[in-house]
């Protein structure tokens, strides 16, 4: 699944040993054209001075900032406040990346240890009255100060933070605050180390007779890796989607599927070596706390409260239009697999069991659209859908990349790209990263090494990004070749570094967006993946040289509602679990059982099918930056299936026109309005889920679905909310 991970910001110093400040490459100006990181200067050494001068420079920043005697104005007080901590910034991120993508045992060991030291700082700026003053004096006349709208605007968003921060809370409920943040923050450590080392320490080998029938790229690699492990005799896969997923689809054996699949649903659960369900407990709880020391009924009021969606009843409102269907289709799938289960096994047969449904998914693929995802990915070579992505970026946009040859990188499989706007300027960077190892966290995500911004004189700082993936490995002469969802993931990867790269706002406040808007820039890049126009530009045999067939487009898009109500429900299920324990104010409980009533008793999700995720090893919520906010991803499909739509209307979705549109009045503006006023300038009206709802295959089981639910009595049906969603009626 993908996802955009969100790094935490480590703001603090540990004793590690290393090096002095003369020979630390974060106290000097880093040389080169793009001013990049020295990775191969950098070593772990150098983090604890870092970390210490960062710290010490922003603490009297933000001294002279609470201390002044000057009136408070935006300048000396919001805009100051705004540019504080820039090195402390430049240390983090690099720290960010490195134990999130390439981490060693040093490295989380000085983790950990930064990790409440972390909280303790970032406390004392959130919490310091004397700044707080200042910052709400500047709040209460900014309608009559002079301001324009950007500096209003960051005014808000500063103030609202310091009040989402605890600021109005008395010297008493500040000091529970930070003893709530201090646990958390070591809380989400525990979780995020303890899920990497189940995702890494779990191999299965098999013997090399199972490779019967199983494609020869999912072979060689699961060898290489047996190989690597001493045993040339044997095949091994692991909890990596580019591994478990290839053997559920393919390996014929149903127990051997069920071992693999058992490992990859129960890790971290209850009595394993590496048990998330205390730390899970230990999480809601403190986050609970946390919200109703702010004011909120639940933490996911407390989230929802600065998201698009509002409150958790609006998302509860819109995941479940979306459920029914989704659950009707599933049905309608899961009955399909079943039948061609006892077709084929005959007297023998047996219940569809979860681990079946990728097996028996691709059969009925193959039988329905003669589509084998081995006959495609020769055709979606790594190096050639980077070069369909370049080529729709400067299709849409006019941008270009060149390759930095004798950039330093933090891992030799990272490559790197300057990236350059229509005019040929300067417009960034983009590091690559693709491919599992240990030490490197599990999905894909993107994030920064440095943001867009302004410098005091009014000089444009360029952005630099990170895409970071688990994309299938290289085998021998092989090259990396991606399969339909790694070949959408990188689509949908690029998209947000294109958001990054596209940022021109004044101040670095102003960059966020909320978090059920920042998937719309990332998704919407999903949409030319697969489309027949674009394929014809990049699908390209990786031997032969050759065009994909017309014959095998027409498969791919015939095949593309195929198995949508399984990735519905799986996405859905993901996204109400969420939900649900956000809304609990009761903690402690039974992670497993609480998850099980939920959605098997109260909303019947059937046992053919799993959430994408169990809590457990749930890391988008726990330690990603998306607790109460994975809904996100299919509210997102609303908007960027609409925006598309956009394109579609114009009669050219390669429209440079309505490119330019989307990138000067959603992409490069970012927090300078909220998500639905972007939303709304570009495209004249609010978004319609009709288009969602078709793309998924779910139009018309929408209908279905609400009224075999109400004649059924299974629960209520919705008011008119699902026939309103199709027919794109006013609410």
């Amino acid at each position: 699944m993908k996802h955009f991970l969100t790094l935490a910001i480590m703001c603090a110093l540990v004793s590690c040993g290393g090096a002095k400040s003369g020979d630390n490459p974060f106290f000097t100006q880093w040389e080169g054209q793009f001013e990049l990181p020295p990775f191969d200067e950098i070593h772990p050494g150098h983090f604890e001075p870092a970390f210490k001068e960062g710290m010490r420079r922003q603490r009297a920043e933000i001294d002279s900032i609470a201390g002044s005697i000057e009136i408070p104005t935006f300048d000396n007080t919001i805009l100051a406040y705004d540019r504080s901590g820039a090195m402390l910034s430049r240390v983090a991120r690099v720290f960010g990346t490195l134990t999130s993508a390439d981490t060693t045992p040093e490295l989380e060991k000085i983790k950990t240890a930064l990790s409440p030291l972390q909280s303790a700082h970032s406390d004392a700026i959130a919490l310091d009255e004397r700044l707080f003053r200042r910052i709400k004096a500047v709040y209460d006349s900014r309608f009559n100060a002079g301001l324009n709208e950007a500096q209003i605007r960051l005014t808000e968003r500063v103030y609202d933070r310091f009040r989402r921060n605890g600021a109005l809370l008395d010297g008493a409920q500040k000091e529970e605050l930070r003893k709530i943040n201090e646990e958390l923050a070591m809380a989400s450590i525990r979780f995020e180390s303890n899920n990497r080392e189940a995702l890494n320490g779990y191999v299965m080998t098999v013997h090399r007779r199972e490779e019967v029938d199983m494609p020869q790229g999912v072979v060689s690699r699961a060898v290489e890796r047996a190989r690597e492990l001493g045993k040339p005799d044997s095949m091994a896969f692991t909890l990596s989607k580019p591994s478990w997923i290839p053997f559920l689809t393919y390996n014929k054996d149903p127990e051997l599927r069920k071992r693999l699949y058992d490992a990859y649903l129960n890790q971290c659960a209850a009595g394993t070596q590496w048990d998330n369900s205390g730390v899970i407990n230990d999480i809601i709880r403190l986050r609970t706390a946390k919200a109703k020391l702010l004011g909120f009924e639940t933490f996911a009021h407390f989230v929802l409260d600065e998201r698009m969606a509002g409150t958790p009843e609006r998302v509860y409102e819109f995941l479940d239009e979306i459920w029914e269907p989704a659950l009707y289709r599933v049905r309608k799938e899961r009955d399909a697999l079943r039948n061609l289960k006892r077709r084929e096994i005959g007297d023998g047969f047996a219940a569809m069991d979860a681990f079946d449904w990728w097996f028996y998914a691709e059969k009925l693929r193959k039988e329905r659209y003669h589509l084998d995802e081995e006959q495609t990915r020769p055709y979606f070579a790594l190096e050639n859908v980077r070069t369909g992505i370049f080529t729709l970026c400067n299709t849409l946009y006019g941008i270009s990349f060149r390759p930095i040859a004798d950039a330093p990188v933090y891992n030799k499989d990272v490559v790197v790209y300057e990236v350059l706007d229509a005019d040929n300027s300067h417009l960034g960077v983009v590091y690559m990263d693709f491919f599992p190892r240990a030490g490197k966290g599990s999905g894909a995500w993107c994030s920064s090494l440095r943001s867009q911004g302004y410098t005091p004189e009014g000089e444009k700082i360029h952005p630099i990004t990170t895409i970071t993936c688990n994309f299938t490995e290289p085998v021998g002469d092989t090259p990396s070749l991606l399969t339909l969802d790694e070949t959408e993931t990188f689509f949908h990867e690029f998209g947000h570094a294109i958001h990054n790269l596209f940022a021109d706002v004044p101040y670095e406040g102003l960059l966020g967006t909320e978090r059920d808007f920042v998937e719309l820039p990332s998704q919407i890049m999903e949409n030319w993946a697969f489309a027949p126009q674009m394929l014809d530009r990049y699908a390209i045999h990786y031997q032969t040289g050759e065009k994909i067939p017309d014959e095998l487009v027409r498969r791919i898009v015939e095949s593309s509602q195929f198995n949508q109500g399984f990735m519905t429900a799986e996405l859905l299920a993901a996204s109400l679990s969420d939900m649900d324990v956000h809304t609990q104010a009761v903690p402690p409980f039974d992670v497993a059982e609480f998850e099980r009533v939920a959605l098997r008793e109260k909303r019947r999700l059937i046992p053919e099918v799993e959430p994408r995720y169990r809590y457990p090893y749930f890391s988008h919520i726990f330690d990603g930056g998306y607790a109460a906010g994975y809904y996100s991803y299919i509210w997102a499909e609303v908007l960027d299936k609409d925006a598309f739509e956009a394109f579609v209307e114009s009669g050219d979705i390669f429209s440079r026109t309505v490119a330019n549109d989307f990138r000067y009045k959603v992409l490069a503006p970012r927090g300078l309005r909220n998500g639905m006023e972007l939303f709304l300038d570009f495209r004249g009206a609010e978004p319609s889920r009709e288009p969602l709802l078709r793309g998924r295959g779910l139009l018309a089981d929408s209908v279905r679905s609400a009224v075999k639910t109400e004649r059924e009595g299974l629960v209520p049906a919705p008011p008119d909310s699902v026939l309103r969603a199709i027919l794109n009626e006013p609410r």
